[in-house]
């Protein structure tokens, strides 16, 4: 089983996505997103909670993001709420959402709206399937790609006024490292 040390992370180069990130943040936008985000097979997906520091005090999910190849949408649920069109997008079968740790995604979303999700892979499900040991998104991703994922915006406020430039390359960097993980998983049993 494929595993890797942090010191063996550290000395890779760190990922980027350098694709176009669009902040949601009001119903009409969020109509145009899904409509767009309704025609791809397979989408990235992650969440963000702002984090809470007193023991028993959750909050709610505040972020989702969707990524293609080259767009990531990042709805802001503490703005907008679970639309109509985003619960149908999240519970059609039809479109792979394609996540890492999923059940504690559905529990944070299941405090904000019930639904009932649908279509969603989850990777830690299928590293098995490819001789990879690790579960972290860091670390899957570093043993495909030879790329580190930075980590140093996942305890910023997600609830912040407007989301600043890193917290969004941040949010958008997980979806799209989901998505590119599973495309390497179905085709390739190889890796470099």
């Amino acid at each position: 089983m494929k595993t890797i040390t942090k010191e063996e992370i550290a000395a890779f180069d760190t990922e980027e996505f350098n694709g176009r990130i669009f902040v949601i943040d009001t119903p009409d936008k969020t109509n145009q997103a899904v409509n767009y985000l309704s025609g791809f097979d397979n989408l990235g997906f992650d969440t963000e909670t702002r984090p809470s520091f007193k023991k028993g005090n959750l909050n709610n999910v505040a972020l989702i993001q969707l990524a293609t190849d080259n767009r990531c949408y990042l709805f802001r649920l503490n703005r907008i709420g679970f639309s109509t069109s985003l619960i149908q997008l999240l519970s059609d079968a039809n479109i792979s959402k394609i996540g890492l740790s999923l059940k504690d995604d559905f529990t944070s979303m299941s405090r904000r709206m019930q639904f009932t999700p649908q279509g969603f892979i989850d990777i830690q499900k299928l590293v098995s399937e490819h001789d990879i040991a690790d579960l972290s998104l860091q670390k899957i991703y570093a043993i495909l790609f030879q790329k580190k994922i930075s980590k140093s915006q996942r305890l910023s406020n997600w609830e912040a006024e407007e989301l600043s430039e890193a917290q969004k390359k941040y949010a958008a960097l997980d979806a799209w490292a989901c998505l590119r993980i599973y495309e390497k998983l179905c085709h390739t049993n190889t890796f470099t």
